[in-house]
C-alpha cells in the first residue's frame, strides 16, 4: 500500500496512514487503502486490538479538497458522482465493523473526515495540545460519512450542533469533558498509551469482548443507518450548490465566505 502500514505486535495491530503531508488529508486512494486494511481483519480471531493513527504532527486534518479525483468527478455521471461520496462512509462504517476493539491514538488536529473516521473506532486517545474541529458546514456542506448520529450518541444533541452545526473547535481537554475523546495523553505518546489499552483488551477473553462489542454498538447505533441513510446524498446535492463552490472557494483564498443560500 501507498499510504498505509500494519505493524503486528501479537495480537495487536498498528494501522498508521501518511500522506507525506503535515495535515495528512484524506484522499480517495487514502480511504480506500484504509477502508481495505479495515475489511482485512474480517475473519481475524487472532487480533484483539487494533490501534489507527495518523502522522505525528496531525492525525488527518480531513478530505484533500485538491484530490484530482474530486476535479474529474465534477465532469463525471450522477451515478459515478454518487458512488464517490459515499468513499468515505464506506471507509468509517468498515472501521465500525471491525470485530476487535479499535483505538485512535490523535496527535495535533483531527479535522472534518478525520473526526468521523476518529468516532468510528470504539475509543480516542488525544494529546494535550490535540484538537477536534468539524468545518463542513463552514465549506457549504453538510457533515456525513454516517457521523452525525455516531457524534450525537457520544455528546448528546446540543452539543452536536454546537460541533457541527456552529463548526465550534474542540481542544483535547474538552473533548474528553464532553466524552469525544476517552483519555489524553502527553504530546507524542498517544501511541504509547494506545497500547497500554490495548494490551489490556488483549489480555482479556476475546470472544466475549468481541460479543459485548458488538452488543453495545448494536443498541448505540439502532437507528443510525436510519439517521444517516440520506447523508451522502445531501452532500452530493450540497456540492453541487453555489455555497459550496463559495465556501471552498474563500477556504482556499483564505477569507470570509459569503453565503447565499443558493
Amino acid at each position: 500500500m501507498k499510504y498505509v502500514r500494519i505493524e503486528r505486535q501479537g495480537a495487536i495491530s498498528i494501522v498508521s496512514f501518511d500522506r507525506g503531508k503535515p495535515a495528512n488529508p484524506l484522499s480517495y486512494d487514502l480511504m480506500s487503502e484504509l477502508t481495505e486494511v479495515a475489511r482485512s481483519f474480517e475473519g481475524d480471531h487472532q487480533t484483539s486490538a487494533v490501534i489507527l493513527t495518523g502522522r505525528s504532527d496531525n492525525f488527518s486534518m480531513g478530505f484533500d479538497l485538491s484530490d484530482p479525483e474530486t476535479q474529474k468527478l465534477r465532469d463525471a455521471g450522477l451515478a459515478e458522482r454518487r458512488e464517490a461520496v459515499t468513499t468515505g462512509k464506506r471507509m468509517c462504517q468498515a472501521w465500525e465493523n471491525v470485530q476487535a476493539l479499535t483505538i485512535s491514538a490523535i496527535e495535533g488536529w483531527c479535522v472534518g473526515g478525520g473526526v468521523a473516521l476518529s468516532v468510528a473506532t470504539d475509543l480516542r486517545v488525544m494529546g494535550e495540545s490535540a484538537g477536534l474541529y468539524v468545518p463542513e458546514i463552514e465549506r457549504g456542506l453538510n457533515m456525513s460519512w454516517g457521523s452525525v448520529p455516531r457524534i450525537t450518541n457520544l455528546v448528546g444533541p446540543a452539543k452536536a450542533k454546537r460541533l457541527i452545526i456552529l463548526a465550534e473547535k474542540c481542544p483535547a481537554q474538552r473533548a474528553l469533558d464532553w466524552g469525544l475523546a476517552d483519555w489524553l495523553s502527553k504530546d507524542g505518546t498517544t501511541l504509547e498509551k494506545s497500547m497500554d489499552l490495548a494490551t489490556l483488551a488483549a489480555s482479556l477473553p476475546p470472544v466475549a469482548v468481541r460479543m459485548c462489542k458488538q452488543s453495545i454498538n448494536a443498541y448505540a447505533n439502532a437507528l443510525a443507518g436510519v439517521a444517516s441513510q440520506a447523508d451522502h446524498d445531501q452532500f452530493a446535492l450540497a456540492q453541487d450548490s453555489n455555497d459550496a463552490d463559495e465556501g471552498i472557494r474563500a477556504f482556499l483564498e483564505r477569507r470570509k465566505p459569503n453565503f447565499t443560500g443558493e
